[in-house]
């Protein structure tokens, strides 16, 4: 059967396990003496000492018919320690390495992928809040290791402490005609904690990458990165805290991905990218390139310390030329490029050719009518070119996830661009930076869409 999540999981299975195993893909590499960063959600009693939260809150706006549901599914990832221990006439001795017909089986903190799933009436929700409680229980596997006789020389003991989650669901129905609603979902770590101090002790009872997903029956999601105008005042009001929701599927569709790291709406993994490896930034072709460089004594330590390890190395040990080379780059759309003011440049590149006596499309000179020092674009009705004054308003869609900092910060434009889609942006540069000044003569700028921006008059006002 199809699940409803279905066209999200592909996303969300990288959420999950992002950061979960850092190139180069070694226990003893220094990255990896530091994982588990995203999503961590520990027990209430750690939470203050460690700097982590206890809870994540997810807000978003829904659009709800007649008998309107909710599906929600919580993910994350639970802590397994694997211990190695050899075999010795007296028992087992906990080791960090065991040597194996020249292979190496190591001591690793694994992880255990969790969801917990929940069913629930919009109209029950608007009534009060309802909590659901999930327990995921300890465990404990032992696996014997052998050597090439079929004698065993030791064993594997993996371990999984108690998680306790409680999550909290409510809706909130908006005054006016639009009958839409505010969902809330609150999880919750209610795990006890053993009382001794320490982050490592908090890992073992937090929820790891915890993310959230929500589907609704007879009713849409709307966006807050890019709501309607109508719905702008409801998304401005909903508040998350750890996590930002947004759509993923086919419009019309879609379901709330709430997720602890920043995302646009319809976010996607690129098609080209043949497999995991634990970094979702769409960089596969360094990562890929990267691990071919491993020594051999390098591989086969990687091999040792995780399945998922081991995993990347066959498939790039095993990587057609074909494959790598997709991993270079791909054109999403092509388009004509003309120029009005050059018929026989416009006329070269219709047919796909260059006029070698023409300037480069880069070079000022191919078309005078450009001139970043002296153009303008019109914001708000105000005449916006170099030397006006601005305040950012970065877009929620648009911007890199560090613009929100620049939020509300006041800039002077610089120049005025234009690029090779015909689109307008602003060069700035900020007015409180100490080094604008440095900015300016290297031509370092902040760039922002001239809806990102809003005119300010001389005294620092908006018009």
């Amino acid at each position: 059967m199809t699940d409803v999540f279905d066209a999200a999981l592909r996303v969300a299975d990288a959420v999950l396990y992002e950061g979960y195993l850092l190139y180069p893909y070694r226990a003893s590499a220094a990255k990896n003496q530091a994982r588990w960063q995203f999503g961590v959600l520990v027990p209430p009693r750690y939470a203050e000492a460690s700097g982590e939260p206890s809870a994540a809150v997810t807000e978003c706006l829904l659009e709800p018919r007649p008998d309107a549901t909710v599906r929600l599914r919580v993910r994350f990832l639970q802590l397994q320690a694997r211990t190695v221990e050899r075999r010795d006439p007296a028992g087992y001795v906990p080791v960090e390495s065991l040597p194996v017909d020249g292979r190496d089986v190591l001591t690793w903190e694994e992880a255990v992928d969790r969801q917990c799933d929940a069913a629930l009436s919009v109209h029950d929700l608007l009534d009060e809040e309802r909590v659901i409680r999930f327990d995921v229980p300890e465990g404990r596997d032992v696996e014997p290791v052998l050597d090439a006789t079929g004698a065993e020389v030791g064993r594997l003991v993996r371990r999984r402490w108690p998680v306790r989650l409680d999550v909290h669901v409510s809706a909130e129905r908006f005054d006016g005609p639009y009958g839409l609603l505010k969902l809330r979902v609150r999880v919750a770590n209610a795990s006890a904690g053993d009382g001794r101090p320490g982050r490592d002790r908090a890992l073992r009872r937090a929820l790891i990458s915890a993310h959230t997903l929500l589907a609704a029956g007879n009713g849409t999601f709307v966006s807050l990165l890019e709501p309607p105008e109508w719905a702008r005042p409801a998304a401005a009001s909903c508040h998350n805290e750890h996590t930002y929701p947004v759509l993923v599927g086919e419009p019309g569709h879609e379901v709330v991905l709430s997720s602890p790291i920043i995302l646009y709406d319809h976010p996607h993994i690129a098609p080209e990218s043949p497999g995991d490896l634990f970094d979702a930034l769409e960089i596969d072709e360094i990562l890929t390139l990267r691990t071919m460089t491993l020594t051999d004594a390098e591989k086969r330590e990687a091999r040792a310390t995780d399945d998922r390890a081991a995993a990347i190395l066959d498939r790039v040990d095993t990587m057609p030329a074909e494959v790598l080379d997709r991993l270079h780059g791909a054109v999403r759309y092509l388009r004509r490029t003309t120029s009005p003011t050059h018929d026989r440049a416009s006329a070269t590149a219709q047919v796909g050719l260059f006029d070698p006596g023409a300037a480069p499309w880069w070079d000022p000179a191919a078309d005078a009518a450009v001139d970043p020092d002296r153009d303008s674009v019109t914001v708000a009705g105000v005449a916006v070119a170099r030397g006006t004054r601005v305040r950012l308003r970065p877009g929620a869609r648009r911007s890199d996830a560090q613009d929100i900092f620049l939020a509300g910060r006041d800039a002077t434009v610089e120049a005025v661009l234009l690029d090779v889609d015909d689109v307008r942006y602003l060069a700035v540069t900020l007015d409180d930076d100490p080094a604008a000044d440095l900015h300016r003569w290297h031509g370092r700028y902040l760039y922002f869409s001239p809806d990102e921006v809003e005119p300010l008059r001389p005294d620092g006002v908006s018009p």
